[in-house]
């Protein structure tokens, strides 16, 4: 009984620890769903999802639940999707068909923050459930990511690659393993499973985001319809260019000082703990044990 109690309250903190790493992505879909039911107005929607982008940036940094090297990843995340969606506009694989001041090639500006959620989404979760990284190639994963994000341009002239790419990526993580903390507790998952399966809740939320009328597909025009299953993969996919991006962010060194504080932290505690238990020897003063706490501080 008590595993299963343990069981649920770590499956409640887990929720409510996506929850917060969602925030940013259910704060912008909501605003766009908002601004359907909002009466005509003198500036355009698209404009006005652009301003409220801005203030939910600005007000998630205020608010410490992002970083500077958060915002940092979700603008270059907003930028690199911008360009993205300006060329597969351009393409004809979907279009925005509101008009509005800030649309440039047919795209409205706020179209970069679809990934920079994304972005964020990524950035919160590394910090929130502590991810750690063990038989990550981070050379190797960057060059396949830049392979994804050019593979999405090209295959309208060049031969799709797509399915090479994702056999490339799943010898590329093999034996790399995402750890987590949820409350006291570590875990572990395969990082090519985690790919997928923010693949598939990103396809989810695109779902939602077509609804509201964030942007339309060819066949939505008439009606909305589910996106295609096969953007699910797509996802799957696009999301090693956001991990990549953040990588860079979370393995920086301000993460080696919280790891040195936990290990002194643990030094400190074996020496009293041995002391305690009368493995010291009879002259360990306290001046001794503390020496010998600092001696085992050092690197």
């Amino acid at each position: 009984m008590d595993r299963i109690t343990h069981a649920f309250r770590q499956l409640w903190r887990f929720a409510l620890l996506e929850a917060r790493c969602c925030a940013f992505a259910v704060a912008l879909v909501g605003g766009i769903a908002v601004s359907t039911l909002l009466p005509e107005l003198p500036v355009a929607r698209y404009d006005l999802l652009l301003g409220y982008g801005i203030l939910l940036t600005v007000l998630a940094w205020r608010l410490g639940w992002d970083t500077g090297r958060d915002v940092a990843v979700i603008a270059v995340c907003h930028l690199i999707g911008l360009f993205f969606e300006l060329v597969k506009v351009r393409m004809g694989s979907w279009s925005y068909p509101e008009d509005a001041a800030t649309k440039v090639g047919g795209v409205p500006l706020y179209g970069g923050f679809l990934y920079a959620a994304v972005g964020s989404y990524v950035c919160r979760a590394w910090r929130l459930f502590d991810l750690r990284l063990t038989g990550y190639r981070p050379r190797i994963m960057a060059v396949l990511a830049a392979a994804v994000y050019l593979n999405f341009f090209s295959h309208h002239w060049l031969p799709d690659a797509r399915w090479a790419l994702a056999g490339l990526l799943l010898l590329a993580t093999a034996g790399t393993w995402v750890r987590f903390r949820v409350g006291e507790s570590d875990h572990r998952m395969p990082l090519a499973l985690s790919f997928v399966l923010i693949g598939f809740f990103l396809w989810i939320a695109e779902n939602a985001a077509t609804y509201v009328g964030a942007w339309s597909y060819p066949d939505q025009l008439d009606g909305w319809r589910p996106v295609s299953v096969a953007k699910f993969g797509a996802w799957a996919l696009l999301i090693t260019v956001t991990f990549v991006l953040a990588y860079g962010r979370g393995s920086s060194p301000r993460r080696i000082p919280s790891v040195a504080r936990r290990s002194s932290w643990s030094s400190i505690q074996t020496v009293w703990q041995e002391s305690a238990r009368g493995r010291s020897t009879q002259d360990s003063s306290p001046r001794r044990t503390r020496a010998r706490a600092v001696v085992k501080r050092s690197p």
